[in-house]
């Protein structure tokens, strides 16, 4: 057998360390702005016993390495008893339950953030020899986050259907820090999951556009949530580029509507999950169309995001398949509004001929979607 460590060894190794000498009265940094210090050490000289495993390694900074190999100053058996002590602190340090969402992102999101960098600076700025030096910085970070992950599921958002939980995200996440344990990038095609890029999302490091979560209401019992709490500055709808505005920790952030993962999870901290009458796709379509046409439109409540005020008139957005007299009985609508049926599959079937007539009897004017572009750009030429 050669003296050569397979790389598999050397990253359980680096995963083991958490970045740190072994030595539990060093602790020394291994990884520096200009490279790593790492040193592997065999436990049990290498000459008596051709043993490269993981059992018989220990990574070391430079002093270290020399106390234990030249000067003697540490013992076979003192040098095994330092890999006992990391793995109690390590159990120690991260195996912490939260009470909140927030406080187990601020554990989590300076290691994703961490990585993020390392791999965007070295690895995608193909700086081979650099993202060689820092790969085990991600490898101690990644064991790091798979432990403080695990003790924490119950404040992670999760749904029956697999596509909709940030849970099994976070199952994926894992699956990923497994294989890039045991496997290099450079051998991309023997690694199944890939970093789940959503991750990043959840915890507040950077958004992913996806489709917008359909519910209007669910978004106003966040908003009405965040109210509460003084943490909402603003909401912009009607753009391509929704968002709510926030207040956390003295910053100003923007949380995108189209950032699925981050918002499900404000959902499920906040328990805002609400049934769908509106669907929010539908109504930022309608309020980017008055945008369009350089009209002004007013959120008159944030609460309520489904009626705006455009030229003194208050316009109220629903989402019914056929609407009834029934239910514009149970709207309730001031005199003088407009009630615009975002729902626009079965055409002008979408409003019954009985709303239709009552609508005259309390002077409220109903629309479908072809009617409200009429109406929009009418009040555009009329300006």
């Amino acid at each position: 057998m050669g003296r050569e460590i397979s790389e598999h060894v050397q990253r359980k190794l680096y995963a083991e360390s958490m970045g740190r000498c072994m030595n539990p009265d060093c602790k020394e940094e291994l990884f520096k702005d200009n490279g790593d210090i790492i040193e592997k050490a065999h436990i049990i000289p290498f000459c008596d016993t051709t043993d490269n495993s993981f059992e018989n390694l220990i990574v070391l900074c430079p002093n270290c390495h020399t106390n234990f190999d030249k000067n003697s100053a540490f013992s076979s058996d003192d040098v095994k008893m330092w890999k006992q002590i990391r793995k109690q602190e390590f159990d120690r340090f991260f195996s912490k339950k939260y009470a909140t969402f927030d406080d187990l992102s601020n554990k989590v999101a300076p290691l994703l953030l961490e990585n993020k960098t390392i791999y965007e600076h070295y690895y995608l700025d193909d700086k081979k020899e650099l993202w060689n030096n820092f790969e085990g910085k991600i490898l101690a970070n990644n064991r790091k986050l798979r432990k403080i992950l695990e003790n924490n599921f119950d404040l992670i958002q999760r749904h029956p259907n697999k596509d909709y939980s940030n849970l099994e995200l976070v199952h994926s996440f894992l699956t990923h820090i497994d294989e890039f344990e045991a496997t290099r990038l450079e051998e991309e095609k023997n690694r199944h999951v890939l970093f789940p890029i959503e991750i990043n999302s959840m915890f507040g490091i950077s958004p992913v556009k996806d489709s917008l979560l359909p519910s209007v209401e669910s978004l106003e019992a966040l908003i009405t949530e965040l109210q509460k709490e003084g943490k909402l500055i603003s909401i912009s709808i009607g753009n391509d580029d929704p968002y709510i505005q926030l207040n956390e920790d003295e910053k100003s952030i923007k949380v995108f509507l189209y950032d699925t993962p981050r918002l499900r999870q404000f959902y499920f901290d906040y328990n805002c999950f609400k049934k769908t009458t509106v669907r929010l796709a539908s109504l930022n379509f309608a309020l980017k169309y008055i945008n369009s046409r350089n009209v002004m439109f007013k959120i008159l409540d944030y609460n309520n995001l489904r009626e705006v005020l455009v030229n003194n008139v208050k316009i109220i957005f629903i989402y019914e398949y056929c609407l009834s007299k029934v239910t514009l009985t149970q709207l309730s609508p001031e005199a003088n509004s407009v009630i615009v049926n975002l729902h626009n599959w079965n055409g002008s079937c979408c409003i019954s001929k009985e709303a239709y007539d009552f609508s005259e009897v309390i002077d409220v004017t109903l629309l479908t979607m072809d009617g409200f572009y009429g109406y929009i750009n009418e009040l555009k030429r009329n300006r």
